[in-house]
């Protein structure tokens, strides 16, 4: 399919599923919310938001081994080279099991230090120590859910991955209505619930590449690591890795400079937008995710054609996507901010966040498919640069700088600013990598037919 299907079709194919599982994960993040803010209040949304660099520091490690291990995969697929497939997905499998075993072990360290330094105030520490004892106990699930799921993608299955997601999501919700609402256990509940979505969705995961079709299989040899495969996934996922902790690093910082400029309330509406941009950018991220195996096949195969074809596409379709997006949240911030809270001062300062935050949403669609091309390709440099723009280069900074000026509109602010620096960033680094793209392929056009191949 990666080989013979039209652009067009395989881009759908592999896009719909990621965008399916993503949207019911998207989908359990909202029902989340909605649970801990009709049940716990406030503080419950704002002890969720403390916990979440936590969590993306979790996807950020599982992203090393997912980004990286499927680039290589991918094109060691389109290079016929099974062998290194497979022992990338066998490396990459118990690279994930070492990382989920030793984040608890510093996490369990000292709690209340870790939760303080995320921003954690008096009145929110306690919600916040309730739900990460019991997220610390899943992250080797966590971990391998992240991590695993991608490498099924990258061999063209992206059925098996949204399968994945809904069967978490969906467990996680129900479990949420029995633990939140039926228990009465608060945001404990909500932790618990999460776990035992994370084990089953490993579990179905695992049961793919021993009891299904899978092209790919998991040797225990293979779990010796390999430095120089090892080396490539490392290099290759380090800049996912590193947005991913930039916007942990980022959200600690946020977070605690909203406790100086906001309060609480200003802690819990930047949660409440955070989960708004997850959900409304996962039709963005599924195409991303669908792009990925097709560029990395193409390009090991030698087909710059396809690569050229599926790159323009996504970003078309992503750019479009941003659009609606960004319309969504700019013309009706409070009626998606009300499904969450009956909270009015809340749903007020949402709004006022949102539509300042997304002011240049419109051009993320491209900055997230310029990022995937880099890492498909395999090019660190620019994968890597890509990874740190927005979050280290220029958000981090605005954050310490504008709120000087604007309190907590400054905030605000340094989001549109960065992602348009992000995307000017992308843009200076994509224009050159797809020139050269097209002057392969018509290299490859050019070349003289073989020597008798020619028509009579």
């Amino acid at each position: 399919m990666l080989a013979t299907e039209s652009i067009g079709k395989l881009l759908f194919k592999l896009s719909l599923p990621a965008a399916v599982g993503m949207f019911v994960m998207a989908l359990y993040n909202v029902v989340d919310t909605i649970f801990i803010g009709q049940v716990v209040g406030p503080l419950g949304i704002a002890g969720l938001t403390i916990i979440f660099p936590f969590q993306m520091v979790v996807m950020g490690l599982g992203m090393i081994v997912g980004i990286g291990g499927s680039s290589v995969i991918s094109r060691a697929l389109g290079a016929a080279d099974i062998g290194k497939a497979e022992r990338t997905l066998g490396n990459s499998v118990f690279l994930v099991i070492i990382l989920g075993i030793l984040i608890p072990v510093i996490g369990f360290s000292n709690i209340d230090f870790w939760l303080r330094l995320f921003g954690a105030s008096d009145t929110i520490l306690p919600y916040s120590r309730d739900y990460l004892e019991i997220i610390l106990l899943s992250t080797v699930f966590m971990t391998f859910a992240m991590g695993i799921s991608q490498l099924v993608r990258a061999e063209g299955n992206a059925r098996v991955p949204m399968i994945s997601m809904m069967i978490g999501a969906s467990l996680n919700i129900v479990l949420d209505a029995i633990f939140i609402l039926a228990l009465d256990m608060g945001i404990r509940g909500a932790a618990i619930a999460t776990m035992l979505s994370q084990v089953t969705t490993s579990l179905y995961i695992i049961h793919y590449y021993f009891f299904q079709n899978s092209s790919l299989k998991i040797h225990l040899k293979n779990f010796i690591l390999d430095s120089s495969v090892v080396g490539e996934i490392t290099a290759i996922g380090l800049g996912a890795f590193i947005r991913t902790t930039g916007g942990s690093l980022v959200t600690i910082i946020i977070n605690r400079t909203l406790g100086a400029y906001g309060g609480d309330l200003g802690i819990a509406s930047f949660g409440m937008a955070m989960r708004i941009m997850m959900f409304i950018f996962m039709p963005i991220m599924s195409v991303s995710q669908g792009l990925q195996p097709i560029i990395g096949f193409a390009y090991g195969a030698g087909r710059y054609d396809r690569l050229l074809q599926a790159i323009k596409l996504a970003i078309v379709v992503s750019t479009l996507l941003s659009i609606v997006s960004f319309s969504i949240i700019y013309f009706l911030p409070a009626t998606v901010f009300s499904i969450f809270t009956t909270d009015a001062s809340l749903v007020a300062a949402s709004s006022h966040a949102a539509k300042i935050i997304f002011l240049a949403a419109f051009l993320i669609g491209f900055q997230i498919v310029g990022s995937v091309v880099f890492q498909a390709l395999g090019k660190r440099l620019a994968t890597l640069l890509t990874a740190v723009s927005r979050q280290i280069l220029f958000l981090l900074p605005l954050i310490f700088i504008l709120p000087k000026f604007w309190q907590i509109d400054g905030i605000w602010f340094s989001f549109p600013i960065a992602d348009g620096l992000s995307f000017f960033m992308t843009l200076a680094l994509l224009i050159p990598q797809l020139r050269a793209m097209k002057k392969s392929e018509l290299a490859a056009r050019s070349e003289p037919l073989p020597a008798g191949s020619e028509q009579a």
